[in-house]
């Protein structure tokens, strides 16, 4: 067991998860240059686990799971820190901020109903968005033009009812379903 966890991909996955805390506690003593620098390291921590669990051929259940918490709890976290950094900003973007919140928060309630756990399925799309969100986010507390945000959240709602759609079609968990129409398959392929 400790063989498989100590993975480049679950260690990435890892330190995505205990980066979080440190995160509030930048963003609680105002630290914006230390909390956006360990951001920009989760972040990058986010795009490369899946990417070398692939080409390492580290795939597993329990790295998907881990690259989800460390997903989940990151992407919960930094609202919280950014109100905590930057107030007014939250203030002032804050209905995209709430759908945001609501996207991410939503197919994962899903999802517990469904499955008693974590959805994993690392889609395309989810894919996308996370790059879109992680830099239009960076863009937007960096004192950027909101609009590419804005953008971004529209694709982020988009990949979040694929993901619901996801869970409604599967008969049983499954991690790392790329797309509803790969779904629908693994949906058919089970009736017969």
């Amino acid at each position: 067991m400790v063989k498989s966890l100590c993975t480049i991909p679950n260690l990435l996955s890892c330190f995505r998860l205990f980066s979080v805390p440190v995160l509030l506690i930048l963003a609680w003593r105002g630290s914006e240059k230390g909390f956006l620098l360990l951001l920009v390291s989760a972040l990058l921590s986010d795009l490369a686990d899946g990417y070398l669990a692939r080409r390492l051929h580290q795939e597993s259940e329990l790295g998907a799971r881990l690259d989800s918490w460390g997903d989940f709890a990151l992407y919960i976290t930094t609202p919280l820190s950014a109100w905590l950094l930057w107030p007014e900003l939250i203030i002032r973007e804050a209905s995209y901020v709430i759908v945001v919140l609501a996207s991410f928060v939503l197919p994962i309630l899903i999802g517990f109903i469904k499955y008693r756990r974590l959805t994993s399925y690392h889609t395309w799309g989810a894919k996308l968005s996370a790059v879109l969100m992680g830099c239009t986010t960076l863009l937007l507390f960096a004192g950027g033009p909101a609009f590419p945000f804005h953008l971004a959240t529209m694709v982020l709602v988009l990949t979040q009812i694929e993901e619901i759609c996801i869970t409604m079609v599967l008969p049983a968990w499954r991690a790392n379903v790329p797309s509803l129409v790969h779904a629908l398959r693994v949906a058919r392929a089970g009736r017969h």
